[in-house]
């Protein structure tokens, strides 16, 4: 008979060498939150445990990325001296140029003036505006999406690409590679676009086989479109029907609302150096990073803008950085939509701390989700928010609410591509713009009212009142929101 006691013992010390080993490795440079998850699910699950950690949660971006990286910021760096004079700095609140200076230390971008922004909230509208632009563009058109598909929702997106190819326009399209495999229509998407002549590279692939690899989710989340470097797009739509074609939400009857920004004047330029700088990391191909030469727009209705690029290619966690710190300076009013709110520790005391000083703080949220695990996640946050009254709406179904933005006061909003969540201030690279002007942030609290109205708001009786079961699913979720 075999001897089963030497078996276990050694079971047991090797689990125990497991935990020793993964405690050290894991704790290096990370969060505690962050490691104590790693550790407790390497310890209670061993094996499988410590299989998931060296996929998904060792390693950051190979060093040649992060080296392009650094080489684009140096070249955008000093390619715009002096270009930040453009703006209207005596207009701004005291504490807005540490904020641009914070941002450009860490994105490579300055604070421009002489915009215009337009906001799109019309999912069809969106892609409407995009094409006449698309229509009119003479030298070369940009397009970056985390998803993108051909379907009879984006047909006409595509056509306009193809028409704009036979023109003589130069078409370089972007997209993330493991998204690609998630929804239908891949192969005839590619197809189009090769076709029509356009250039299309994914964005942090996953093959081996060819030596291109990285942790395995980490994931290109920018939306932008670019034009002749005239006029640009950002914001929380992806390039994929409103109902994301998936069958669980078509039987839903989901459908997605989402916040676009046209931008006209110098920070499209800074839109464009972010595609540069991916098209660079896929293809080994640097495109001109002229930031001079814009006329900056005058009049009563232009306005500051500064691109915030974000994510696992910097050094730091720049939006995390950027978010923190506005909801900090914030003194009357902070309105935050997120669709996906699991915030880190800074994030989350930044908010609630905001609110116990008496600024009004307000989350547009969802009623429903799409994610069942971040969607747990971010309910198990709801009551200490509520405790420190803020206002949580709940946007009603069958729509989900995907817009990502947030303003501060009555005169600096934020609007892109980016989660207040810990995957988009870690792990996703994101890219966000802040805007300094009234008249822009009166028509983003015009959205937000809108939103409002089609919302129920949470109240922290009826919260407390819901089933064990609901509570229980919230409480694991949110335990797996540190894992990163």
């Amino acid at each position: 008979m075999p001897d089963y006691s030497v078996l276990a013992l050694v079971l047991l010390l090797l689990h125990v060498l497991i935990g020793f080993v993964a405690t050290v490795l894991i704790s290096a440079n990370r969060r505690p939150s962050a490691a104590i998850a790693w550790v407790l699910t390497i310890i209670f699950i061993p094996f499988l445990g410590a299989l998931v950690f060296l996929l998904i949660g060792f390693g950051r971006l190979p060093k040649a990325r992060m080296d392009k990286q650094r080489e684009v910021n140096t070249l955008v760096l000093e390619r715009t001296p002096g270009l930040s004079e453009v703006s209207h700095d005596d207009e701004w609140p005291t504490w807005l140029r540490s904020a641009a200076r914070l941002n450009r230390t860490l994105g490579g971008l300055p604070m421009v003036g002489g915009n215009r922004a337009e906001l799109l909230d019309d999912y069809q509208g969106s892609f409407d505006r995009m094409i006449e632009d698309i229509d009119a563009a003479e030298h070369f058109v940009h397009v970056q999406f985390y998803i993108l598909v051909l379907d009879s929702g984006t047909a006409a997106f595509f056509d306009a690409l193809g028409r704009a190819t036979r023109r003589g326009v130069k078409v370089r399209v972007l997209s993330d590679h493991v998204s690609g495999f998630l929804f239908p229509g891949r192969r005839e998407t590619l197809e189009t676009l090769r076709t029509m002549g356009a250039e299309w590279r994914a964005m942090l692939p996953l093959r081996p086989l060819r030596r291109q690899w990285q942790r395995a989710d980490m994931r290109n989340h920018r939306k932008l479109v670019v034009i002749d470097d005239r006029v640009g797009f950002t914001g929380s739509q992806n390039l994929i029907d409103a109902s994301y074609l998936k069958k669980s939400n078509q039987r839903r009857g989901l459908h997605w609302h989402e916040l676009m920004v046209r931008l006209e004047g110098p920070v499209v330029r800074e839109l464009a150096a972010v595609f540069a700088t991916d098209w660079y990391s896929e293809t080994d191909e640097l495109l001109p990073l002229d930031t001079s030469g814009v006329i900056p727009g005058h009049g009563a209705d232009v306005l500051d803008a500064q691109v915030v690029p974000s994510g696992p290619s910097f050094d730091n966690d720049n939006n995390l950085k950027l978010y923190a710190m506005l909801i900090h300076k914030a003194e009357h009013r902070v309105s935050i939509t997120s669709p996906y709110f699991v915030p880190e520790e800074s994030t989350l005391l930044a908010i609630v701390t905001a609110a116990s000083r008496g600024v009004d703080v307000e989350l547009f949220v969802s009623a429903v989700g799409d994610q069942p695990l971040v969607y747990h996640a971010q309910r198990s946050y709801y009551e200490a928010l509520l405790r420190a009254v803020v206002s949580i709406y709940l946007y009603r179904a069958p729509t989900v609410l995907h817009s990502k933005h947030f303003t501060i006061d009555d005169e600096v909003a934020v609007i892109g591509s980016s989660n207040m969540d810990i995957r988009s201030f870690s792990l996703n690279m994101e890219v966000s713009v802040m805007v300094h002007g009234r008249d822009f942030v009166q028509r983003m609290r015009r959205v937000e009212d809108s939103y409002r109205a089609n919302s129920d708001r949470l109240e922290l009786a009826d919260w407390l009142e819901r089933p064990l079961g609901q509570k229980v699913r919230d409480n694991l979720a949110r335990l797996t929101s540190s894992l990163q």
